[in-house]
Parts: C-alpha cells; structure tokens; sequence
C-alpha cells in the first residue's frame, strides 16, 4: 500500500506499465508542479532542526491569513497545548542539535506535528499512511474529528490497518500479496464475503472480546 501511493507520488518509478491521473501519465508532468499537487504523512515522516513552526510552514506563514490558519491547524492536532508549556512557545527548535532547550517529541508529538505539515500546505491530494499509529486513542479520535475539516473537498488516500476507521471514507481499496483485490463503500464490502469483511470482523471480535 505504502508502495502504490509512492508510485503516485513519484517517488518510485515504476519498472513496468503507467500511471495516469484522468488520462495523462504523469511523466508528462513537470516533476515539481506535480510535487505540489501532493501533502504526505508517511510512517517514517521526518522532522529537522528547525522551530516547531517552521516544521510546519517552511517560512511561508507571512501574512495574517497564514498565521492565523497555522494557529487554528496547531491547536486542532493538539500542539497549541504543547507549545504553551515551551518558553519559545511554536518558535521552539525541535531537537538539541543548535540550542540545549530544544524539544525532542515524542512518536505521538511529532506525528502531530508531519499532519499539522499536511494540513498547512493546503494540497489538492493528501497521503495519510497510519498517521495516527504513535497517537494515544484519546488523541487519535480528536484527530478524526478533525479530518473533515482539515481536508474538506481534497483527494484524501488514507492508509490504515485499523478496519473501524475506514468506515468515514467514501471508497476502500482493499490490496493483498501486491493486487488490488476490492473496492467499493465500506458498506458494500461489509455485505461481500471477503478480504474486508474477513479483516474487519476478525478485529470486531477482538475488541469485543477484551471488552468482556
């Protein structure tokens, strides 16, 4: 799955056959144009030695419109609150490489702080790979509350292994041994005997069972 949306992204070259986005391959693209089309979070998502805001802007928020929009981002995913307790606040370097003050996050904060990076840059097209894996579930449905409203009218490919969070998208592709094997509404595929249904119940039951 990670895979097939680095394709996407053009990370990977594929070694055989094409990509097309509404009928062009996007080697037709101009690489950087393309580039920008794109907002990601991966598994192995990285930070830099820069501020906190700068990690999530890349010096772009220089009007009031940005700044406000960066503000509203950092306290819906959570990092308003740990800002608060910095003395430099979201000015604050992540990491000690240049000031001994510096924040080092832990998983679940700087998984806050790659999403907070893709729902700045405001792309048409959002990659979402288990972006919440290092969250705490308190943290991690505050984020799915928040999902509508940070990527409202965009193209949002979310990648999950967690079967229940599925139930918000619009389509599941459903990938096994490097095949795309389903895909429909989850509703559909709920009613269809297969890998979907298997994987879904199968995580049910566990649930239900530690509930007991």
């Amino acid at each position: 799955k990670s895979t097939f949306v680095k394709l996407l992204m053009r990370l990977y070259e594929p070694t055989e056959g094409t990509i097309l986005i509404n009928g062009i391959n996007i080697k037709a693209i101009d690489y950087e144009h393309y580039q920008s089309w794109f907002a990601a979070v991966f598994q192995d998502f990285k930070l830099f030695s820069f501020s906190i805001k700068d990690n999530i802007t890349f010096g772009t928020d220089t009007d009031e419109t940005t700044k406000r929009e960066l503000m509203r981002i950092t306290e819906a995913v959570g990092l308003k609150e740990i800002a608060d307790r910095l003395e430099k606040g979201l000015d604050t370097l992540v990491y000690r490489d240049f000031d001994d003050a510096g924040f080092s996050p832990s998983g679940g904060e700087g998984q806050k702080i790659a999403i907070a990076r893709a729902a700045y840059k405001n792309a048409p097209i959002v990659i979402l790979d288990e972006p919440t894996a290092a969250l705490d579930p308190k943290a991690e449905s505050t984020i799915y509350e928040q999902f509508d409203t940070f990527f409202k009218d965009k193209c949002s490919l979310y990648i999950s292994h967690r079967m229940a969070v599925t139930a918000f998208s619009d389509r599941v592709l459903v990938f096994d041994q490097g095949a795309l094997i389903q895909d429909d509404t989850p509703a559909v595929l709920l009613q269809q005997e297969g890998k979907y249904k298997e994987l879904y119940m199968l995580q049910a039951r566990l649930y239900n069972n530690a509930a007991e």
